[in-house]
């Protein structure tokens, strides 16, 4: 008779740049029966009375099973131990603008969320990024006469595309019917989701959440909206945090509503997180990824965070936004609250143990 598979847990952190490895394997789920784990380099197995149950690591991984330390266990989560890791797992991101699209090249924009066509087949000869959003003081304190840039902000030319930190600037004037007014909202025809706002008659900004940006000749790539957003924030806080030494930020809508106060941990992390039931093992954390069976696992961002909905919550906001070594990064309201919901989702999955730090929450975000 085949023995039955055991409900057990395991989750896996890996530090690519430490080679070392965080293992958590959590009780049985019926409790209060021993359990034997063997650990090899590419494979767990966990034995009880009442059966086996084995978890294949990633073929990107493997661990070495001689290193193990810091044995324990600990209450709600199981057994913890740390080891050494080995990890060729590249780094395979969604481009956020797309890395083989070069000027002169004709591009099509697309809302991401249900792939109608915004601007259709531009040609863009400039693609440049802005500088930071404080560089006219700085011009100031530099230059030893009076600002030549004063009063003069940067607005993209018809066949330009400028590069923010969380959006990009296009001229669509020749794309649209009638005269665009300043200060309103470019809203998704088909699905309504707002993508953008109209800075100027001149200057559109998309915010890179809701866009796609390919070239023409290609499709529309059908990429799980949860999936995106992860993937584009996450990009966003590594670019940050390695242009301008800042890990700390804060996201708000364009009403300067502050959201959530995000603090970046690492961001050289490899998650693997199995829950094995009848045979099946998935990856709940990487709720839309299943589909790449129990092998699966991708690198990460680990952050703190916090929400700031309720009203005792603005003191902290504020405090925040006073600081000059915190960042600001302006989504749509929509996206700020799926936003929370994503890092909420990740933090509810995570071991007991491993969920809070200090007086935040913690959650991975996938690249």
């Amino acid at each position: 008779m085949e023995a039955s598979a055991v409900e057990t847990r395991v989750f896996v952190e890996v530090r690519r740049r430490l080679q070392s490895a965080l293992l958590i394997v959590g009780e049985p789920k019926e409790g209060g029966m021993p359990m034997d784990v063997s650990i090899m380099p590419s494979l767990l197995q966990m034995k009880t009375p009442t059966g086996c149950t084995e978890v294949r690591l990633p073929a990107e991984v493997r661990l070495v099973p001689s290193s193990c330390r810091g044995l324990q266990y600990v209450a709600g989560d199981g057994l913890h131990l740390r080891l050494q890791a080995h990890t060729e797992f590249s780094t395979k991101l969604i481009s956020i603008f797309n890395q083989s699209l070069q000027a002169q090249e004709c591009c099509t924009f697309y809302c991401q969320s249900c792939g109608e066509v915004i601007i259709r087949d531009r040609k863009l000869l400039r693609i440049l990024p802005l500088p930071s959003e404080n560089w006219g003081a700085l011009v100031g304190e530099w230059c030893c006469h009076p600002d030549p840039f004063a009063n003069k902000p940067l607005h993209p030319r018809e066949n330009d595309c400028f590069i923010g930190d969380s959006f990009f600037l296009v001229n669509i004037r020749n794309d649209l019917w009638q005269e665009p007014k300043a200060n309103t909202k470019v809203i998704c025809k088909r699905c309504k989701v707002m993508l953008g706002e109209i800075m100027s008659s001149e200057t559109t900004k998309f915010y890179m959440t809701e866009i796609i940006i390919q070239p023409s000749e290609r499709s529309f790539p059908i990429i799980p909206r949860s999936q995106f957003v992860q993937s584009v924030i996450a990009q966003c806080l590594v670019e940050l945090s390695s242009a301008r030494s800042t890990f700390r930020f804060t996201i708000q809508d364009q009403d300067s509503k502050v959201y959530i106060l995000l603090w970046l941990l690492n961001s050289d992390s490899v998650v693997i997180e199995s829950l094995s039931s009848d045979h099946i093992k998935k990856f709940p954390l990487l709720e839309d990824t299943l589909k790449a069976g129990f092998s699966s696992a991708w690198n990460a961002i680990k952050v703190l965070y916090q929400p700031c909905l309720r009203s005792g919550d603005e003191k902290l906001a504020s405090s925040w936004e006073s600081d000059i070594s915190v960042h600001s990064l302006t989504l749509p309201a929509a996206t700020c609250l799926e936003l929370l919901l994503i890092l909420s989702r990740s933090n509810a999955i995570l071991p007991p143990s491993l969920r809070q730090m200090n007086s935040f929450q913690v959650a991975f975000l996938k690249m």
